[in-house]
């Protein structure tokens, strides 16, 4: 097997690596995937981002959590892959649109050298084909839900991917990772779901706890960060600019009047890695 050379950035202490089939021969399979997140085993990440794909004269990645499973959507994978693409010189604009399974995300650079940047994540969505339910009718918002040792207000919506936001007092890594796993795999959810645990702070600041389908706790998630914001928006108790805080550092989210979402937040490069030849074997 030829050398294997891949980049790995984080958004707010939430990993990725950017495997580019253009530069590398490899089928990737979902063993691959698994063996290159491993934190003591491989090179360690929250996720995988595949691609440059070109599709259409369209810019196309592939997002993939740790387990193997394919992601819909990634706020902070967004931002990476948006990064990686200026930093290898596949695009040379301020702005760009990229295509994954959710559909197509805008990215406008802040920075000259792409650091910062603003996503249009689009409109959320709290009912329809996107959110997969069982014996949960219409919308879910600020509803009742039972999870493992109690009633929960919950709101579920889609913001490209599924995600249940429950309302608490206080948010906590621990809590997050005891509550999360039944959350994920919860009878409501056949497709399993993303969790936070959302604590409104003020009508601008939310703090958040994170738990991902087939990631586990993360420090951060943009996708999460939009989800809670959007959801707090909803039920009026936050107006249409908030900060949003997790463990890995804050996101700033803004509605406009339509409704869509836009999140602003950093990137940073980690690094290049090249794998040893016997890794897959």
């Amino acid at each position: 097997m030829n050398h294997i050379t891949l980049k790995k950035y984080h958004g707010l202490g939430n990993d990725y690596l950017v495997l580019d089939p253009n530069k590398n021969d490899i089928a990737l399979q979902r063993r691959n995937i698994e063996m290159l997140c491993r934190r003591n085993f491989g090179v360690g990440a929250d996720g995988i981002l595949y691609g440059p794909l070109r599709e259409n004269g369209r810019i196309r990645v592939r997002i993939f959590n740790p387990d193997g499973s394919e992601a819909e959507q990634s706020g902070n994978g967004v931002r990476i892959f948006a990064k990686y693409l200026l930093d290898e010189g596949y695009i040379r604009e301020r702005e760009v649109t990229l295509d994954m399974l959710a559909g197509e995300v805008e990215v406008k650079f802040l920075q000259e050298d792409g650091n910062m940047m603003r996503v249009n994540m689009g409109r959320p969505m709290y009912a329809g084909p996107q959110m997969k339910l069982n014996g949960l009718e219409g919308e879910v918002v600020n509803a009742h839900l039972r999870f493992w040792d109690n009633v929960y207000n919950t709101t579920c919506l889609s913001v490209g991917n599924p995600n249940c936001v429950i309302m608490v007092e206080e948010v906590t890594p621990q809590k997050a990772k005891l509550l999360g796993p039944h959350v994920e795999k919860a009878s409501y959810f056949p497709e399993r779901m993303n969790m936070q645990l959302c604590k409104v702070i003020d009508r601008e600041n939310i703090a958040i706890e994170i738990y991902e389908r087939g990631a586990g706790y993360t420090l951060a998630s943009g996708t999460g960060a939009c989800a809670a914001a959007a959801a707090a928006n909803r039920m009026g108790l936050v107006g249409s600019k908030v900060t949003v805080h997790m463990q890995g550092g804050d996101l700033d989210v803004e509605f406009d009047e339509e409704g869509r979402i836009y999140m602003t937040g950093s990137v940073e490069l980690v690094g290049t890695f090249t794998l040893a030849e016997h890794f897959f074997s």
